[in-house]
């Protein structure tokens, strides 16, 4: 009997801790599915970092600037080069002035219009206006002056160092051949160029899509929807890195042999003192000729390293993605990149007018001079 009452104690004691053990285990599962339906909770595309405000504020105001200020710059660089091209008007370096105006004139053209198309979309993005949305049609126009406005700086530069290497290292041939009328025709031949690979997708060849964060159009780089995607994005990069290492070449070649000349006229000068007051009036000339050449090639060589620091980027960046055939990421860092790579192209349309309103010999004339009288 004790036994039979030992044993019913032990089973209700058994029954009474195990009650609690199963009470407690039921709160702690519900607070492990709890964790897991907080840890799965749904995307809203309002947290989506592409349609922030805050990213479409900072790029609105760095889009009026860099359009108020370019517009100024250039602006300001055609009214010095509208002197000069008067003041040269029959000399070798009117064919590199009009060079010179046809470059500022593209940087001028994509500043005022595409900053006008990026602003609107800033605008519809920050407060939600359907009409400034990325359409079809929107970015086909957008497009197509990016790929236009893009390609004729580089191309412009291009031809202004291979018609300074002409003129340096072939002086006789660049006065007799080269003229006004052949640098138009140049100009024509380039702008077609960029026209025509910039209007293919009017004509069903390629296609333009909005670009991260939707701010702004351009040829699909990542997951191209068709093979002629491909071949126009990559077209465009191969086109523009061509330029720029032509122009390199262009200009060490010219430096070196400007380099030259000036080592070969110092060994002259040094042996033929006695014939200096002879050809006084043909040292003066030559001596103008010496230094146009000279502050052409500073120019131009240091507007093609502001072109190759800023394009370089952008171009390698769609080179490497379209031939690694690289998805678009979905955390959107190589869309920033991407951005970033077109920020630093357009400050390059910035700085081209800034090379020659600096870089003249009056202005370093007056710098150097005034650094010596101290």
């Amino acid at each position: 009997m004790v036994a039979d009452v030992v044993t019913v104690m032990r089973q209700t004691t058994l029954k009474m801790t195990s009650t609690p053990l199963s009470k407690t285990s039921c709160p702690t599962s519900i607070l492990h599915q709890n964790l897991r339906v907080n840890y799965s909770v749904p995307s809203n595309p309002q947290l989506n970092f592409s349609s922030s405000p805050h990213i479409h504020r900072i790029g609105l105001a760095v889009s009026c600037f860099t359009m108020l200020f370019g517009t100024i710059s250039n602006l300001t660089a055609l009214a010095i080069l509208a002197k000069a091209r008067f003041q040269f008007r029959g000399q070798s370096k009117a064919p590199f002035l009009l060079l010179t105006v046809a470059l500022l004139l593209a940087d001028l053209g994509g500043h005022v219009l595409l900053g006008t198309f990026a602003l609107c979309l800033h605008i519809g993005q920050i407060y939600e206006i359907e009409a400034l949305k990325p359409t079809e049609e929107l970015c086909l126009v957008f497009g197509t002056s990016m790929v236009f406005f893009g390609l004729c700086p580089l191309l412009y530069g291009c031809a202004m160092a291979v018609e300074r290497c002409v003129a340096i290292t072939h002086p006789f041939f660049h006065n007799s051949m080269i003229t006004v009328a052949h640098v138009w025709l140049v100009l024509l031949f380039l702008s077609s160029l960029a026209m025509a690979l910039a209007v293919l997708p009017f004509f069903g060849v390629g296609t333009y899509t909005a670009q991260f964060p939707r701010t702004w159009c351009f040829l699909p780089i990542h997951n191209p929807g068709s093979t002629a995607d491909t071949y126009l994005a990559l077209t465009f990069s191969c086109l523009g890195l061509t330029a720029l290492a032509l122009s390199v070449l262009c200009n060490i070649q010219s430096g070196l042999v400007l380099l030259q000349a000036k080592m070969k006229s110092r060994s002259v000068k040094a042996s033929r003192t006695s014939q200096y007051t002879h050809r006084i009036s043909s040292g003066s000339s030559s001596s103008l000729f010496c230094s146009l050449d000279v502050e052409m090639m500073v120019q131009l060589a240091v507007i093609t390293v502001v072109s190759c620091v800023c394009w370089s980027p952008f171009l390698i960046h769609i080179l490497v993605m379209l031939i690694k055939q690289c998805p678009s990421p979905s955390d959107q860092t190589e869309d920033r990149f991407i951005l970033l790579g077109l920020r630093m192209a357009s400050w390059n349309q910035i700085l081209d007018p800034w090379v020659y309103i600096l870089l003249r010999r009056t202005v370093l004339f007056r710098v150097f001079f005034h650094r010596d009288s101290h």
